[in-house]
Protein backbone atom coordinates (compact mmCIF):
# COMPACT_ATOMS: atom_id res chain seq x y z
CA UNK A 1 0.00 0.00 0.00
CA UNK A 2 1.33 3.36 -1.14
CA UNK A 3 2.60 4.77 2.07
CA UNK A 4 4.34 8.26 0.88
CA UNK A 5 3.16 9.47 -2.43
CA UNK A 6 -0.45 10.61 -2.74
CA UNK A 7 -2.55 12.60 -5.63
CA UNK A 8 -0.17 15.00 -6.08
CA UNK A 9 3.49 13.97 -4.67
CA UNK A 10 4.70 14.08 -1.05
CA UNK A 11 3.13 16.27 1.46
CA UNK A 12 3.10 16.34 4.97
CA UNK A 13 4.07 19.20 7.84
CA UNK A 14 7.61 20.19 7.03
CA UNK A 15 10.20 18.88 9.36
CA UNK A 16 8.23 16.25 10.66
CA UNK A 17 8.20 12.72 8.39
CA UNK A 18 7.90 12.04 6.10
CA UNK A 19 9.26 15.64 5.71
CA UNK A 20 12.17 15.38 8.07
CA UNK A 21 15.67 15.56 6.42
CA UNK A 22 16.47 12.15 6.83
CA UNK A 23 13.55 11.34 4.08
CA UNK A 24 13.71 14.01 2.02
CA UNK A 25 17.74 12.93 1.68
CA UNK A 26 16.57 9.40 0.85
CA UNK A 27 13.85 11.05 -1.78
CA UNK A 28 16.61 12.94 -3.38
CA UNK A 29 18.79 9.63 -3.72
CA UNK A 30 15.81 7.67 -4.76
CA UNK A 31 14.88 9.82 -7.15
CA UNK A 32 18.81 9.69 -9.01
CA UNK A 33 19.21 6.36 -8.57
CA UNK A 34 15.56 5.39 -10.78
CA UNK A 35 16.51 7.96 -12.75
CA UNK A 36 20.47 6.43 -14.08
CA UNK A 37 19.22 3.59 -16.21
CA UNK A 38 18.08 5.81 -19.00
CA UNK A 39 19.95 8.92 -17.48
CA UNK A 40 23.86 7.97 -16.10
CA UNK A 41 24.05 11.90 -15.70
CA UNK A 42 20.80 12.92 -14.14
CA UNK A 43 20.39 16.41 -14.16
CA UNK A 44 17.11 17.89 -12.04
CA UNK A 45 15.42 21.24 -12.03
CA UNK A 46 14.77 22.76 -8.71
CA UNK A 47 11.74 24.94 -7.74
CA UNK A 48 9.67 26.08 -5.01
CA UNK A 49 6.50 28.04 -3.60
CA UNK A 50 7.30 31.03 -0.90
CA UNK A 51 7.25 28.71 2.28
CA UNK A 52 9.49 29.29 4.96
CA UNK A 53 10.71 25.85 5.05
CA UNK A 54 10.87 25.85 1.36
CA UNK A 55 15.24 26.72 1.13
CA UNK A 56 16.45 24.15 3.36
CA UNK A 57 14.35 21.22 2.22
CA UNK A 58 15.97 22.19 -0.82
CA UNK A 59 19.16 21.89 0.03
CA UNK A 60 18.50 18.82 1.44
CA UNK A 61 17.09 16.82 -1.00
CA UNK A 62 20.20 18.68 -3.16
CA UNK A 63 22.81 16.97 -1.26
CA UNK A 64 20.70 13.46 -1.90
CA UNK A 65 20.23 14.20 -5.30
CA UNK A 66 24.57 14.80 -5.32
CA UNK A 67 25.14 11.70 -3.75
CA UNK A 68 23.00 9.93 -6.45
CA UNK A 69 25.18 11.34 -8.93
CA UNK A 70 22.72 13.90 -10.23
CA UNK A 71 23.69 17.67 -11.12
CA UNK A 72 21.15 19.85 -9.80
CA UNK A 73 20.43 23.11 -11.03
CA UNK A 74 17.35 25.87 -9.01
CA UNK A 75 14.87 27.75 -10.75
CA UNK A 76 14.15 29.39 -7.47
CA UNK A 77 10.73 30.25 -6.44
CA UNK A 78 8.57 29.62 -9.42
CA UNK A 79 5.36 28.24 -9.98
CA UNK A 80 4.81 24.72 -10.26
CA UNK A 81 3.59 24.55 -13.95
CA UNK A 82 7.01 26.38 -14.49
CA UNK A 83 9.34 23.54 -13.54
CA UNK A 84 7.34 21.78 -15.51
CA UNK A 85 7.64 23.79 -18.77
CA UNK A 86 11.54 24.18 -17.81
CA UNK A 87 12.08 20.79 -17.07
CA UNK A 88 10.77 19.46 -20.87
CA UNK A 89 12.51 22.60 -22.91
CA UNK A 90 15.20 22.66 -21.39
CA UNK A 91 16.57 18.93 -21.33
CA UNK A 92 16.14 18.21 -17.27
CA UNK A 93 15.81 14.66 -16.82
CA UNK A 94 13.41 15.53 -14.29
CA UNK A 95 11.69 18.45 -12.35
CA UNK A 96 11.27 18.62 -8.69
CA UNK A 97 8.21 21.38 -6.86
CA UNK A 98 8.62 21.77 -3.41
CA UNK A 99 5.36 22.89 -2.08
CA UNK A 100 2.00 22.11 -0.87
CA UNK A 101 -0.10 24.08 -2.55
CA UNK A 102 -3.11 25.25 -1.27
CA UNK A 103 -2.32 23.88 2.59
CA UNK A 104 -1.35 26.50 5.23
CA UNK A 105 2.35 27.51 5.37
CA UNK A 106 3.62 24.96 8.06
CA UNK A 107 3.16 22.21 5.55
CA UNK A 108 5.36 21.46 2.12
CA UNK A 109 5.54 18.82 0.03
CA UNK A 110 8.01 17.19 -2.84
CA UNK A 111 6.46 17.05 -6.25
CA UNK A 112 8.07 15.24 -9.37
CA UNK A 113 7.72 15.64 -13.34
CA UNK A 114 9.47 13.60 -15.38
CA UNK A 115 11.89 15.22 -18.14
CA UNK A 116 9.03 15.30 -20.32
CA UNK A 117 7.40 17.60 -18.35
CA UNK A 118 4.22 15.26 -16.91
CA UNK A 119 3.61 13.90 -13.56
CA UNK A 120 5.35 10.74 -13.15
CA UNK A 121 3.31 7.23 -12.97
CA UNK A 122 1.54 5.79 -9.95
CA UNK A 123 4.09 2.37 -10.92
CA UNK A 124 7.28 4.92 -10.98
CA UNK A 125 6.27 6.78 -7.76
CA UNK A 126 6.21 3.25 -5.94
CA UNK A 127 9.60 2.39 -7.16
CA UNK A 128 10.85 5.25 -5.95
CA UNK A 129 8.85 4.91 -2.91
CA UNK A 130 10.29 1.65 -2.18
CA UNK A 131 14.12 2.37 -2.60
CA UNK A 132 13.20 5.66 -0.36
CA UNK A 133 12.03 2.70 2.53
CA UNK A 134 15.25 1.02 1.93
CA UNK A 135 17.19 3.83 2.53
CA UNK A 136 15.80 4.57 5.50
CA UNK A 137 16.09 1.30 6.73
CA UNK A 138 19.62 0.42 5.77
CA UNK A 139 21.40 3.71 5.93
CA UNK A 140 22.91 4.10 9.87
CA UNK A 141 21.33 7.84 10.56
CA UNK A 142 21.91 7.07 13.98
CA UNK A 143 25.11 7.08 12.98
CA UNK A 144 26.00 8.91 10.28
CA UNK A 145 23.46 11.74 11.54
CA UNK A 146 20.91 12.83 9.60
CA UNK A 147 21.50 15.71 6.80
CA UNK A 148 21.84 18.89 8.99
CA UNK A 149 19.67 21.52 6.72
CA UNK A 150 21.49 24.46 8.48
CA UNK A 151 25.29 23.08 7.73
CA UNK A 152 24.30 23.15 3.64
CA UNK A 153 24.53 25.87 1.22
CA UNK A 154 21.00 27.40 0.07
CA UNK A 155 21.01 26.78 -3.83
CA UNK A 156 22.01 29.85 -6.19
CA UNK A 157 19.00 30.29 -8.39
CA UNK A 158 19.41 31.11 -12.53
CA UNK A 159 17.03 34.33 -12.92
CA UNK A 160 17.27 32.92 -16.78
CA UNK A 161 14.74 30.05 -16.08
CA UNK A 162 11.83 32.84 -14.69
CA UNK A 163 12.33 34.79 -17.78
CA UNK A 164 12.29 31.83 -20.31
CA UNK A 165 8.94 30.55 -18.46
CA UNK A 166 7.37 34.35 -18.59
CA UNK A 167 8.38 34.29 -22.55
CA UNK A 168 6.46 30.95 -22.93
CA UNK A 169 3.21 32.91 -21.31
CA UNK A 170 3.16 35.66 -23.55
CA UNK A 171 3.87 33.62 -26.67
CA UNK A 172 0.73 30.93 -25.37
CA UNK A 173 -1.70 33.57 -25.64
CA UNK A 174 -0.50 36.00 -28.94
CA UNK A 175 -2.36 39.09 -29.76
CA UNK A 176 -4.17 39.33 -26.56
CA UNK A 177 -4.91 43.07 -25.99
CA UNK A 178 -6.09 44.11 -22.49
CA UNK A 179 -6.12 47.87 -22.81
CA UNK A 180 -9.18 48.18 -22.12
CA UNK A 181 -9.67 45.71 -19.07
CA UNK A 182 -9.77 46.34 -15.57
CA UNK A 183 -8.31 43.23 -13.48
CA UNK A 184 -7.83 42.24 -9.61
CA UNK A 185 -4.95 39.94 -9.23
CA UNK A 186 -4.78 37.48 -5.99
CA UNK A 187 -2.08 35.91 -6.01
CA UNK A 188 -2.55 34.19 -2.68
CA UNK A 189 1.18 35.22 -1.21
CA UNK A 190 2.54 32.45 -3.14
CA UNK A 191 4.70 31.21 -6.17
CA UNK A 192 2.16 33.92 -8.35
CA UNK A 193 3.93 36.49 -6.55
CA UNK A 194 6.90 36.50 -8.59
CA UNK A 195 5.69 36.26 -11.64
CA UNK A 196 1.89 37.63 -12.01
CA UNK A 197 3.06 41.40 -11.71
CA UNK A 198 5.26 41.24 -14.50
CA UNK A 199 2.72 39.55 -16.92
CA UNK A 200 -0.33 41.51 -16.38
CA UNK A 201 1.12 44.70 -16.05
CA UNK A 202 2.55 44.25 -19.16
CA UNK A 203 -0.87 43.38 -20.64
CA UNK A 204 -3.95 44.92 -19.29
CA UNK A 205 -5.03 48.57 -18.90
CA UNK A 206 -5.81 48.48 -14.91
CA UNK A 207 -4.44 46.23 -12.34
CA UNK A 208 -4.84 45.72 -9.03
CA UNK A 209 -2.30 43.14 -7.20
CA UNK A 210 -3.32 41.77 -4.43
CA UNK A 211 -1.48 39.22 -1.76
CA UNK A 212 1.70 39.54 -3.34
CA UNK A 213 3.80 40.24 -0.21
CA UNK A 214 4.83 36.37 1.15
CA UNK A 215 6.94 36.37 4.03
CA UNK A 216 6.77 32.55 4.87
CA UNK A 217 3.82 32.46 6.40
CA UNK A 218 0.90 33.85 4.86
CA UNK A 219 1.02 32.07 1.83
CA UNK A 220 -3.25 31.30 1.32
CA UNK A 221 -4.14 32.56 4.13
CA UNK A 222 -7.37 34.20 4.01
CA UNK A 223 -6.59 34.40 0.43
CA UNK A 224 -5.85 33.25 -3.15
CA UNK A 225 -8.33 29.72 -4.63
CA UNK A 226 -8.88 28.70 -1.50
CA UNK A 227 -11.15 31.63 -0.67
CA UNK A 228 -12.25 32.79 -3.79
CA UNK A 229 -14.98 35.22 -2.62
CA UNK A 230 -11.83 37.27 -1.99
CA UNK A 231 -10.69 38.56 -4.87
CA UNK A 232 -15.16 38.19 -6.11
CA UNK A 233 -15.49 41.19 -3.02
CA UNK A 234 -12.23 42.79 -4.50
CA UNK A 235 -13.45 42.64 -8.17
CA UNK A 236 -17.15 44.31 -7.62
CA UNK A 237 -15.91 46.76 -4.79
CA UNK A 238 -13.34 48.06 -7.74
CA UNK A 239 -15.20 48.10 -10.34
CA UNK A 240 -13.06 45.75 -12.28
CA UNK A 241 -14.32 43.79 -15.26
CA UNK A 242 -12.74 40.43 -13.65
CA UNK A 243 -10.77 38.65 -10.85
CA UNK A 244 -8.15 36.19 -11.14
CA UNK A 245 -6.76 33.86 -7.90
CA UNK A 246 -4.32 31.64 -7.93
CA UNK A 247 -3.11 28.80 -5.29
CA UNK A 248 -0.16 28.86 -3.60
CA UNK A 249 2.15 26.90 -6.40
CA UNK A 250 -0.06 28.61 -9.03
CA UNK A 251 -0.98 25.12 -11.14
CA UNK A 252 -4.93 26.40 -11.17
CA UNK A 253 -6.96 29.59 -11.15
CA UNK A 254 -10.64 30.84 -10.04
CA UNK A 255 -12.34 33.63 -11.43
CA UNK A 256 -14.59 36.29 -10.39
CA UNK A 257 -16.97 38.18 -13.08
CA UNK A 258 -17.77 41.84 -13.04
CA UNK A 259 -20.58 41.33 -10.57
CA UNK A 260 -18.96 39.71 -7.93
CA UNK A 261 -19.37 36.28 -8.52
CA UNK A 262 -17.20 33.33 -8.37
CA UNK A 263 -16.13 31.43 -11.68
CA UNK A 264 -14.83 28.05 -11.04
CA UNK A 265 -13.32 25.59 -12.45
CA UNK A 266 -16.49 23.78 -13.76
CA UNK A 267 -17.48 27.34 -15.32
CA UNK A 268 -14.07 27.80 -17.21
CA UNK A 269 -14.31 23.86 -19.01
CA UNK A 270 -17.84 25.42 -20.13
CA UNK A 271 -16.53 28.31 -21.80
CA UNK A 272 -12.97 26.72 -22.93
CA UNK A 273 -14.89 23.91 -24.16
CA UNK A 274 -17.92 26.05 -26.66
CA UNK A 275 -14.72 28.33 -27.35
CA UNK A 276 -12.84 25.44 -28.69
CA UNK A 277 -15.58 23.78 -30.38
CA UNK A 278 -16.74 27.01 -32.41
CA UNK A 279 -13.03 26.66 -33.70
CA UNK A 280 -13.57 23.26 -34.50
CA UNK A 281 -10.47 22.12 -32.64
CA UNK A 282 -12.50 20.18 -29.88
CA UNK A 283 -11.53 16.77 -30.58
CA UNK A 284 -15.20 14.59 -30.94
CA UNK A 285 -16.57 17.36 -29.09
CA UNK A 286 -15.24 15.57 -25.51
CA UNK A 287 -14.94 16.98 -22.42
CA UNK A 288 -13.47 15.11 -19.34
CA UNK A 289 -14.12 16.31 -15.95
CA UNK A 290 -14.24 14.82 -12.70
CA UNK A 291 -16.58 13.08 -10.36
CA UNK A 292 -16.88 16.48 -8.24
CA UNK A 293 -18.13 18.56 -11.25
CA UNK A 294 -21.64 19.67 -11.04
CA UNK A 295 -24.51 18.62 -12.55
CA UNK A 296 -25.01 21.89 -14.09
CA UNK A 297 -21.81 21.77 -16.14
CA UNK A 298 -22.99 18.48 -18.00
CA UNK A 299 -26.53 19.87 -18.33
CA UNK A 300 -24.68 23.10 -20.16
CA UNK A 301 -22.39 20.93 -22.35
CA UNK A 302 -24.77 18.78 -23.58
CA UNK A 303 -26.96 21.64 -24.97
CA UNK A 304 -23.92 22.47 -26.85
CA UNK A 305 -23.90 19.09 -28.14
CA UNK A 306 -20.80 18.25 -25.78
CA UNK A 307 -20.00 15.11 -24.19
CA UNK A 308 -18.40 15.02 -20.47
CA UNK A 309 -16.90 12.46 -19.30
CA UNK A 310 -15.98 12.14 -15.26
CA UNK A 311 -12.48 11.01 -14.68
CA UNK A 312 -11.63 10.31 -10.57
CA UNK A 313 -10.35 13.50 -8.97
CA UNK A 314 -6.81 14.78 -9.32
CA UNK A 315 -5.57 16.34 -12.23
CA UNK A 316 -3.41 13.30 -13.29
CA UNK A 317 -5.90 10.99 -13.44
CA UNK A 318 -8.12 14.06 -15.72
CA UNK A 319 -5.01 13.76 -17.97
CA UNK A 320 -4.77 10.18 -17.88
CA UNK A 321 -8.17 9.95 -19.17
CA UNK A 322 -7.35 12.59 -21.78
CA UNK A 323 -4.97 10.65 -23.07
CA UNK A 324 -6.57 7.37 -23.27
CA UNK A 325 -9.65 9.39 -25.05
CA UNK A 326 -7.71 11.53 -27.43
CA UNK A 327 -9.24 14.74 -25.39
CA UNK A 328 -8.26 18.37 -26.30
CA UNK A 329 -9.92 19.64 -22.63
CA UNK A 330 -10.44 18.63 -19.15
CA UNK A 331 -10.19 20.11 -15.67
CA UNK A 332 -11.31 19.71 -12.18
CA UNK A 333 -13.80 21.95 -10.40
CA UNK A 334 -11.23 23.32 -8.35
CA UNK A 335 -9.59 25.26 -10.96
CA UNK A 336 -6.93 22.92 -12.46
CA UNK A 337 -7.45 23.44 -16.15
CA UNK A 338 -5.94 20.74 -19.11
CA UNK A 339 -4.88 22.70 -22.54
CA UNK A 340 -2.65 19.54 -23.40
CA UNK A 341 -2.08 21.97 -26.94
CA UNK A 342 -0.40 24.21 -24.72
CA UNK A 343 1.19 22.71 -21.74
CA UNK A 344 1.55 19.24 -19.73
CA UNK A 345 -0.27 20.08 -16.45
CA UNK A 346 -2.59 22.30 -15.10
CA UNK A 347 -1.23 26.04 -15.16
CA UNK A 348 -3.14 28.38 -13.26
CA UNK A 349 -1.37 31.82 -15.14
CA UNK A 350 -2.20 30.31 -18.47
CA UNK A 351 -5.76 29.49 -17.78
CA UNK A 352 -5.76 32.75 -16.66
CA UNK A 353 -4.79 34.52 -20.63
CA UNK A 354 -6.97 32.02 -22.12
CA UNK A 355 -9.67 33.20 -20.01
CA UNK A 356 -8.90 36.73 -20.90
CA UNK A 357 -8.47 35.94 -24.71
CA UNK A 358 -12.11 33.83 -25.38
CA UNK A 359 -13.70 37.09 -23.00
CA UNK A 360 -11.36 39.76 -25.55
CA UNK A 361 -12.72 37.63 -28.95
CA UNK A 362 -15.83 37.13 -27.48
CA UNK A 363 -16.55 41.19 -26.67
CA UNK A 364 -18.71 40.22 -24.29
CA UNK A 365 -18.57 40.10 -20.19
CA UNK A 366 -17.78 36.83 -18.11
CA UNK A 367 -21.27 36.97 -16.76
CA UNK A 368 -22.88 36.95 -20.25
CA UNK A 369 -20.94 34.14 -21.63
CA UNK A 370 -21.85 31.99 -18.07
CA UNK A 371 -25.69 32.85 -18.08
CA UNK A 372 -26.65 30.03 -18.87
CA UNK A 373 -24.85 27.76 -16.50
CA UNK A 374 -27.18 26.61 -14.32
CA UNK A 375 -25.64 25.05 -11.50
CA UNK A 376 -26.93 22.46 -9.17
CA UNK A 377 -26.84 23.48 -4.92
CA UNK A 378 -23.68 21.27 -4.32
CA UNK A 379 -22.46 21.21 -0.44
CA UNK A 380 -18.93 19.37 0.79
CA UNK A 381 -17.79 18.62 4.26
CA UNK A 382 -14.63 17.58 4.99
CA UNK A 383 -14.44 15.37 7.75
CA UNK A 384 -10.90 14.99 9.16
CA UNK A 385 -10.08 11.45 9.62
CA UNK A 386 -7.49 9.30 11.84
CA UNK A 387 -7.19 6.49 9.55
CA UNK A 388 -8.13 5.50 5.61
CA UNK A 389 -10.81 2.68 5.66
CA UNK A 390 -12.46 1.98 2.66
CA UNK A 391 -16.15 3.39 3.10
CA UNK A 392 -17.90 0.72 2.13
CA UNK A 393 -16.56 -1.55 5.13
CA UNK A 394 -17.96 0.64 7.43
CA UNK A 395 -21.43 -0.35 7.66
CA UNK A 396 -22.75 2.62 9.60
CA UNK A 397 -21.42 4.99 6.84
CA UNK A 398 -22.02 2.65 4.07
CA UNK A 399 -25.85 2.63 5.43
CA UNK A 400 -26.21 6.42 5.41
CA UNK A 401 -24.38 6.41 1.94
CA UNK A 402 -27.18 3.99 0.82
CA UNK A 403 -30.19 5.90 2.60
CA UNK A 404 -28.97 9.13 0.18
CA UNK A 405 -28.20 7.18 -3.05
CA UNK A 406 -32.23 5.92 -2.67
CA UNK A 407 -33.63 9.26 -2.06
CA UNK A 408 -31.73 11.29 -4.44
CA UNK A 409 -31.48 8.64 -7.55
CA UNK A 410 -31.97 11.19 -10.60
CA UNK A 411 -31.88 14.21 -8.98
CA UNK A 412 -28.85 14.43 -7.29
CA UNK A 413 -25.20 12.46 -6.75
CA UNK A 414 -23.49 11.38 -3.92
CA UNK A 415 -19.53 11.62 -3.81
CA UNK A 416 -17.24 10.57 -1.06
CA UNK A 417 -14.05 10.02 -1.30
CA UNK A 418 -10.71 10.44 0.64
CA UNK A 419 -8.23 13.40 0.37
CA UNK A 420 -5.41 11.99 -1.94
CA UNK A 421 -2.96 15.48 -0.20
CA UNK A 422 -4.66 15.44 3.08
CA UNK A 423 -6.73 13.37 5.88
CA UNK A 424 -9.77 13.97 5.06
CA UNK A 425 -13.12 12.28 4.24
CA UNK A 426 -15.19 14.70 1.50
CA UNK A 427 -18.54 14.04 1.59
CA UNK A 428 -20.22 15.54 -1.57
CA UNK A 429 -23.90 15.94 -2.51
CA UNK A 430 -26.04 17.42 -4.88
CA UNK A 431 -29.54 17.80 -5.08
CA UNK A 432 -32.60 20.34 -6.07
CA UNK A 433 -33.38 20.22 -2.62
CA UNK A 434 -31.01 22.32 -0.37
CA UNK A 435 -32.15 21.37 2.29
CA UNK A 436 -32.84 17.48 1.45
CA UNK A 437 -29.35 17.72 0.20
CA UNK A 438 -27.76 19.31 3.73
CA UNK A 439 -29.44 16.88 5.29
CA UNK A 440 -27.61 13.95 3.48
CA UNK A 441 -24.53 15.59 3.77
CA UNK A 442 -24.70 15.79 7.33
CA UNK A 443 -25.67 12.05 8.08
CA UNK A 444 -22.78 11.04 6.24
CA UNK A 445 -20.48 13.35 7.70
CA UNK A 446 -21.72 12.50 11.46
CA UNK A 447 -21.68 8.95 10.37
CA UNK A 448 -17.78 8.83 9.49
CA UNK A 449 -16.79 11.35 12.69
CA UNK A 450 -18.32 8.78 14.41
CA UNK A 451 -16.48 5.82 12.96
CA UNK A 452 -12.81 6.86 12.43
CA UNK A 453 -12.71 10.97 12.94
CA UNK A 454 -9.42 12.11 14.27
Amino acid sequence: MRKLFGTDGIRAVAGEAPLDAKTIYAVGLALAHQLKPKHPRPSILLGMDTRESGAWIASVLAAGLAEGGATVKSAGVITTPAIAYLARTHGFSAGVVISASHNPWHDNGIKIFGGDGYKLPDATELAIEDEIFRQLETRDFETTGAPDPSALPELETDPKLRADYEQFLFKAVPQLDLDHMKLVIDCANGAASVIAPELFLQLAGSVKLTHVHPDGRNINAGCGALHPEVVAKETKDAGADMGITFDGDADRALFADANGNVVNGDAVLLLAARDLKAREILKDDMVVATTMSNMGLEAALRRSEIKMLRAPVGDKYVLEMMQANDASLGGEQSGHVLFPHLATTGDGLLTALVVLDIVQRAGKPLHELLADLKTFPQVIVNVRVKEKRPLDQIETVAARIREAEEALEGNGRVVIRYSGTEPLARVMIEAESEAEMRRHADAIAQAIQEAIGA
